[in-house]
């Protein structure tokens, strides 16, 4: 028996193909795709989930010293006049920030070799290239994902099976999350 389906594409394709289909999948929820497709989803989509869940709490709260910039009471940065020149006010704050411990760290790179970088744009500003931000789908899986299946031994997904497709007569089903 295979150990993976080839979805009748190069490899470079099929990789392709189903870090989409993950990075789809764990975004939203839930896809809809083939009945070949999502067993071949479900492995990767698992693994990750796993690794999330084992590594969730391996990280240290470090208090460091950062330089923010001062700002009045519309929001704008504050300037002073120094040797001629307009300068930006610092000031220094105490900030907490999570520091990952190596095997989370590891983890963490290993989930970004499968994840695809996401935008995300807000409705009200659609169409606006400035407005676009960028989703930390890693840090999702470690906040959001991750707690929820902590007291759960594996079967992260749900495979449902909705009928065949009209055109080729394929198996459509909805992969997910459950």
């Amino acid at each position: 028996m295979a150990k993976y389906r080839k979805l009748g594409r190069t490899s470079s394709q099929r990789k392709a193909l189903l870090r989409n289909q993950v990075t789809a999948l764990l975004r939203y929820g839930k896809i809809k795709t083939t009945e070949a497709k999502a067993k071949e989803i479900r492995k990767i989509a698992e693994g990750l989930i796993a690794m999330a869940v084992k590594e969730k709490d391996n990280y240290e709260e470090v208090t460091v010293k950062a330089k923010v910039p001062r700002k009045d009471k519309d929001g704008k940065r504050v300037k002073e006049v120094v040797d001629g020149k307009k300068r930006t006010v610092y000031d220094e704050v105490d900030k907490k920030i999570k520091k990952d411990n190596p095997s989370r760290l590891h983890a963490r790179r290993q989930m970004l070799k499968v994840l695809y970088p996401v935008k995300e744009i807000p409705a009200d500003k659609a169409g606006k290239k400035k407005h676009t931000k960028e989703v930390d789908m890693v840090d999702k899986l470690f906040t959001e994902i991750a707690p929820k299946y902590a007291d759960r031994k594996g079967g992260y997904t749900r495979i449902i099976k909705i009928g065949q497709r009209k055109g080729d007569a394929a198996m459509e089903v909805l992969i997910e999350l459950v």
